[in-house]
């Protein structure tokens, strides 16, 4: 869920210490207060024109899940710019190769299928923190680019299909996704595929139709229009949590070279473990090879 309240005094884990189980920070509410997400169980939908802050939100996670001791990233950025920083510190980066992209893809739906087969054997449903199987974040900056610029249609179609299955099967497995867009169209969002994410994200948009298409329909006509963003005002955004009501926030923005630190230290901090899996776990990532 999302959620703003006081900044908590104690039991919030810092630094390396941090679990994708653990909430996480995205930015302050039009009142001031501190907005956390719980992202495990959940998958997150950014839209909005260039520039509105998408990747500030992107960065905001990755730097969570790059300092998570239970995390492994899997980043796609058809640019190469907005996450190239957290390549040192993901398992998987691509770039604009529509072919290597389905590659992962395709192995991330057999990592999930084993980890619903092991799930099945144990009589469970869902991923738990004891486990001691890390959360693989899957991070996509321009869905469109894979879905609609690049690649055959059979290619583009195959990248919806399997981006589909992940959103929709992933979150129980342990396998969330948080994906942006600068083209909030029917054709890039299927109603079908943005129901799909637990969390969305309207930033400004240039239309109320594009806002409904992020955020759900009818919400622009209740007052919830990312049109109503000013364009100098980046970062700012209306989120929704499945069941709720758009909320004003404003996304926590890292500077390139807050990132860049971050990142370093990270991918220092993963050195032994990062092309192997920790022990006593499965090391399904690597077996899905």
């Amino acid at each position: 869920m999302t959620t703003t309240a006081p900044a908590p005094t104690s039991g919030v884990p810092v630094g390396p210490g941090l679990s994708m189980f653990d909430p996480i920070f995205v930015g302050i509410d039009e009142f001031g207060q501190p907005v956390y997400i719980t992202l495990a169980y959940r998958n997150l939908l950014a839209g909005g024109e260039p520039g509105g802050g998408k990747s500030g939100l992107l960065n905001c996670i990755a730097a969570h899940a790059a300092l998570a001791v239970d995390s492994r990233l899997v980043l796609l950025d058809g640019k190469l710019v907005e996450l190239g920083q957290w390549e040192d510190v993901a398992d998987a980066f691509i770039g604009p190769d529509i072919t290597e992209a389905l590659t992962v893809l395709r192995r991330l739906q057999v990592v999930m299928n084993n980890r619903y087969a092991w799930l099945r054997a144990h009589g469970r449903r869902k991923l738990t923190a004891a486990d001691g199987l890390s959360v693989i974040t899957v991070l996509v900056d321009e869905i469109a680019f894979y879905s609609a610029t690049v690649g055959s249609k059979q290619e583009q179609e195959e990248f919806v299909a399997l981006l589909r299955d992940l959103v929709a099967r992933g979150r129980a497995a342990g396998i969330p996704v948080v994906a942006a867009t600068q083209r909030p169209s029917f054709d890039i969002i299927p109603t079908s595929l943005r129901d799909l994410f637990g969390y969305r994200a309207a930033f400004r948009c240039t239309t109320p139709n594009s806002s409904n298409i992020v955020l759900g329909h009818g919400w622009a006509e209740q007052g919830y229009s990312a049109t109503d963003i000013q364009p100098t005002n980046q970062g700012a955004a209306y989120l929704i949590a499945e069941g709720g009501v758009p909320r004003r926030i404003k996304v926590a923005y890292l500077s390139d070279s807050q990132i860049a630190g971050i990142a370093d230290y990270a991918a220092w901090t993963r050195r032994p473990t990062r092309l192997s899996a920790p022990a006593g776990t499965a090391g399904d990532w690597e077996m899905a090879a």
